[in-house]
């Protein structure tokens, strides 16, 4: 059995975007470790002042995806709370044998991404309000897409780690994944597929604050030699609702990535770089 719990506030103004944003973040665990999910629970805060409404599309929004995940959601729990909040805990399986664990990584292994980077500089930009409707558009498509897919794209191939990629931004959960392998990895950031607008977002400073605490947490593991700054504020970039970050054999690359194309994503799918012998760094960024 594999449990998890997770739930924020809104990050977009419609409450049933909001709603199925939340149940997807939710639910990517689940995927990451390999499994299914089967049995979720609504957490819910929810102010008195607000329409009771509101509260009834971001119910309805979370119980879309969990329907679309294909498992079934039990009830839930409610408090009265000054902000709203919304999330999900959920229950699924997994193959004991089956199991994604997010250590394991070999040298030479592919790393694979399968969502763009940049979802909290988009939202930030959107706060601001300078973002641009098809980067909205992107950026609450991409985070209401589920990881279902990928999943299922990839769980018949020589899988040695895999994690998904949210607050800590992909410099964090790789740094993560990496040390736990006792290897380093190799990223080429001009592969990494970014959110529309994003680069241009970074370069004009729309970066929370989540990204430079998460820079001061791992930035000493990280050799990024001439990169840009504007490439190391969307790496770490906190990810609401991020892909999944796979370690594959490299023999088995090209496959997964005609299994990807196939499976026609909402998302964009990118080879971020490669699986080395450890060094005196745990990412080498590079590109």
């Amino acid at each position: 059995m594999i449990q998890t719990v997770d739930f924020f506030t809104p990050i977009v103004d419609d409450p049933y975007m909001f709603g199925q944003i939340a149940a997807a973040n939710s639910l990517s665990d689940v995927w990451a470790m390999g499994g299914e999910p089967a049995v979720a629970l609504n957490i819910v805060g929810f102010p008195n002042c607000l329409d009771p409404a509101i509260l009834g599309d971001i119910l309805a929004g979370g119980a879309a995806k969990v329907k679309e995940a294909g498992a079934v959601l039990v009830g839930g729990h409610s408090v009265q709370d000054d902000e709203p909040k919304y999330g999900l805990c959920v229950s699924g399986f997994v193959h004991p044998d089956k199991i994604f664990k997010n250590y394991g990584c070999r040298p030479g292994d592919i790393l694979v991404l399968t969502k763009q980077i940049g979802s909290g500089i988009v939202n930030t930009a959107i706060k601001a309000e300078m973002a641009s409707p098809s980067a909205i558009s992107e950026a609450q498509t991409v985070m209401a897409s589920l990881n279902k897919k990928g999943k299922q794209v990839v769980e018949t191939y020589d899988v040695s780690a895999c994690t998904d990629i949210t607050g800590f931004g992909l410099l964090g959960h790789c740094a993560e994944m990496a040390g736990a392998s006792g290897v380093t990895f190799e990223i080429n950031v001009r592969r990494i597929a970014y959110f529309e607008d994003a680069i241009a977002y970074a370069k004009m400073g729309l970066v929370p604050a989540g990204a430079y605490k998460n820079r001061g947490y791992s930035i000493g593991k990280v050799e990024t030699g001439g990169v840009e700054e504007h490439y190391i504020d969307l790496l770490y970039d906190p990810q609401t609702s991020g892909g999944l970050l796979i370690s594959v054999a490299p023999d088995d690359l090209q496959n997964v990535l005609k299994d990807f194309r196939e499976a026609h994503m909402d998302t964009t799918v990118s080879v971020i770089g490669r699986v080395a012998e450890k060094s005196d760094k745990l990412i080498r960024l590079f590109g």
